[in-house]
């Protein structure tokens, strides 16, 4: 008999303060999707490092999915600098492993609801127009999200930038 979709919460622990060892985790996390290039894997630790150096003077935060000493995925978001009201998700990732079992959809709505009481009323969220990504733009819409921008060719000529928003509060 198949197994029912467990509500995350009873499953994995969320925590925001960011570790030493997250560093590593982060790296691994991004590298086992297969959609991040090198480059855009160690964009991704150097947020996790200004995290780790500045403390809350970052402009990221942190939201990590942990079961037992295992970190399963994590989201960054911060503050749009010179928006009022408006967020970026700067990154959602879920280890290879642990995909499909609701965690992505759980972390994500955490980080809205964190965004939301801190204030944010809009989420922004980038990622490429290429067919690698369509699962993440279903992704999206199926959150709830929008379509606000395609912008041709950002990325690389074939590579186009679309640009998702949520309304979190009406302005």
């Amino acid at each position: 008999m198949p197994q029912t979709a467990r509500d995350p919460r009873e499953i994995f622990l969320l925590r925001t303060r960011i570790c030493e060892s997250d560093r590593d985790r982060v790296r691994e996390i991004l590298d086992s999707t297969g959609f991040f290039n090198s480059a855009e894997v160690q964009m991704g630790v150097e947020l996790a490092e200004d995290r780790l150096r500045r403390g809350e003077r970052s402009d990221y935060q942190f939201l990590f999915a942990d079961l037992g000493e295992q970190v399963l995925g994590y989201t960054c978001f911060g503050r749009i600098a010179g928006a009022q009201e408006r967020y970026d998700l700067y990154w959602i990732a879920v280890h290879q492993r642990h995909r499909a079992r609701g965690l992505g959809r759980w972390l994500l709505g955490e980080s809205e609801n964190r965004i939301a009481a801190m204030g944010g009323r809009r989420v922004y969220v980038e990622t490429s127009a290429r067919p690698l990504y369509e699962p993440t733009r279903a992704f999206y819409l199926a959150c709830g999200y929008k379509i606000g921008a395609v912008i041709d060719e950002f990325y690389a000529k074939g590579d186009s930038k679309v640009v998702f928003c949520k309304i979190l509060a009406a302005d």
